[in-house]
């Protein structure tokens, strides 16, 4: 009976919860779109921000983002218990690394940072992490594990914000990301969990910003959301994705790699596919261009709503390779690796076939 009630209460805070948190991001966000008008509009003639669409539009979403977020961690210490947010080392680490997230991505939309400088604040979120003791553990060695965990938060702060740069797509990554982490936890009825409600709550600010991200948009979320989410949802990789905290046993490594994979695939994909065309073009990667992954599906015809449709396609079937592995593989063995990392190999096939076919099209033009 106690059993029951528990589970029962904790259906409806988090239902609560979650709607109440849309409902607020919904109200936040149509708020700044009346008050804040020029937040990330910069000179196109500049050259610092190419994007597929010709219209600028303020760079507001990531606002409502850390808000929710702030609100999520003050639930928490309300609904369930006060002492777990602060005495919690790793997740002071989180907090403290969000903040450094969320700060350089709002002054970068304010004031265009300096590149270096965005390197620095996100090397920092890596270092505090590590400090926080949220790192990968992957190797036998410590001090690799740790290099290991700064190049994964760099890149996945970085590979963030490169996706961000057609309406929708990242929006629909990350939700679909937040919820193969609120799954894992979920499989394991971990409902007590710190995570869970901050999850809930960026899953509900999200959901609410891709109503006015959805093509045609009528806000961007910036580099305030895209650094903060970067930051935000490489944390939570580590934890749910590379580390599997729920493990009676000594997980195969495979398993680990392969459920990282295939969460953060697109973003992945797409950054791997950008660098390496780039590279070969004798371009620096760094500089901005309209040759993403999908700007590949734009050139074969698809609209910018087909675009965003099939990115969340291809993040659900992601989201669902997870959870059969979860819920159905309790023995894993090198089979089920090359069958499950199939999938993301195909892809990353197929998006650089697409982005060189361009490619030597214009070539031959």
């Amino acid at each position: 009976m106690q059993e029951f009630l528990t589970a029962h209460y904790y259906k409806i805070i988090y239902g609560a919860f979650f709607v109440c948190s849309v409902s607020f991001s919904f109200l936040i966000n149509s708020l700044f779109l009346r008050f804040f008008h020029t937040l990330g509009i910069r000179n196109k003639d500049d050259g610092t921000i190419i994007r597929w669409g010709a219209q600028s539009k303020p760079a507001i979403g990531g606002l409502s983002f850390y808000i929710i977020f702030l609100i999520s961690v003050a639930s928490y210490s309300f609904f369930f218990s006060p002492n777990q947010v602060f005495y919690n080392v790793k997740f002071v680490g989180v907090l403290l690394s969000m903040a450094i997230g969320f700060i350089i991505g709002l002054y970068d939309d304010a004031y265009d940072t300096k590149p270096f400088l965005k390197f620095v604040a996100q090397l920092l979120c890596g270092l505090v992490m590590i400090v926080s003791g949220i790192y990968i553990d992957l190797f036998a060695d410590t001090y690799l594990n740790y290099v290991f965990t700064i190049f994964w938060v760099v890149g996945i702060m970085n590979s963030i914000n490169m996706l961000d740069n057609m309406d929708a797509i990242t929006s629909i990554v990350a939700i679909n990301i937040v919820l193969g982490s609120i799954l894992v936890i979920g499989m394991h009825r971990d409902f007590d969990n710190l995570h869970l409600i901050v999850l809930v709550g960026v899953l509900s600010s999200l959901i609410a910003f891709l109503y006015y991200n959805w093509h045609p948009s009528r806000m961007f979320m910036g580099d305030t959301g895209s650094q903060f989410l970067g930051v935000f949802l490489a944390a939570m990789g580590i934890m749910y994705f590379w580390n599997d905290p729920y493990s009676v046993s000594q997980t195969a490594q495979a398993k680990q790699v392969v459920t990282a994979l295939l969460a953060f695939s697109l973003p992945i994909i797409d950054t791997t596919v950008v660098v390496t065309n780039r590279l070969l073009k004798g371009r620096s990667p760094f500089v901005g261009g309209k040759d993403h992954t999908t700007h590949s599906l734009a050139h074969l015809g698809f609209s910018d709503r087909m675009v965003a449709s099939t990115f969340a396609i291809l993040s659900f079937l992601s989201l669902s390779l997870i959870y059969v592995m979860h819920r159905y593989i309790h023995e894993w063995t090198h089979f089920y690796t090359f069958l499950f990392s199939s999938y993301f190999f195909l892809l990353l096939v197929f998006f650089f076939y697409t982005t060189r076919h361009k490619t030597h099209k214009e070539a031959s033009n």
